[in-house]
């Protein structure tokens, strides 16, 4: 026998059907909106905030910028500080504190470049991002085909390359500590001092 089902309420029908839960895309994006002067990303399923970079942040990402200057004006390419890295369907949003694209790079709206259509990501680690710089960032960055993810560590003074990406990871890493000479491969093709990313020691007697 079939069941009558009885007719909803007047209450019923006037309530308000329940809310949905934001995505997490979403809410990304709504933070985004509502802190514009901050780097907001997507890590490994958390919303990250960072605040505005220090002295010392910008200035290891100002020496790099000028170790690159020459080969990156002989290439045509760009130098890029506030970009968001597309990095495939799931659900990661990096912004890299440097990354270097070519001129005919690929973009996914007009603020994400896709990770394959990069030359080089580079991320300078600090106090509150070890974890997501040394182990999440670079798998996805990997994974989303980003060619070179070089990670600056100044707390522990080294200079670490990834390359050769995969879906599972880079299969290549070089590590260097500060004043040795790092190769950046094809198309690069560039000797790189590390010294120079560091502000050099004051000779004696200097500013007396």
């Amino acid at each position: 026998m079939a069941k009558v089902l009885d007719r909803p309420t007047e209450s019923e029908m006037e309530a308000e059907p329940p809310e949905e839960t934001p995505t997490m895309l979403e809410a990304y994006r709504a933070v985004c909106t509502y802190l514009p002067d901050h780097r907001v990303e997507l890590v490994d399923g958390r919303i990250v905030v960072n605040p505005v970079p220090t002295d010392d942040h910008n200035d290891i990402v100002s020496f790099l910028i000028l170790l690159i200057a020459g080969t990156v004006a002989e290439r045509g390419w760009r130098i890029w500080t506030n970009i968001k890295c597309f990095l495939g369907s799931q659900e990661e949003r990096y912004i890299p504190d440097l990354a270097i694209v070519p001129r005919d790079r690929r973009m996914w709206g007009k603020d994400h470049v896709y990770g394959d259509s990069t030359l080089l990501a580079v991320e300078v680690v600090s106090p509150s991002s070890v974890h997501d710089d040394y182990v999440i960032k670079p798998d996805n960055y990997a994974c989303g085909g980003v060619p070179l993810y070089l990670l600056i560590d100044p707390m522990k003074g080294i200079v670490r390359l990834y390359s050769n990406p995969s879906k599972t990871g880079y299969r290549q890493q070089n590590e260097v500590p500060f004043g040795e000479a790092l190769e950046l491969p094809e198309p690069w093709n560039l000797t790189m001092d590390t010294g120079e990313l560091v502000e050099p020691e004051p000779s004696a007697g200097e500013g007396e």
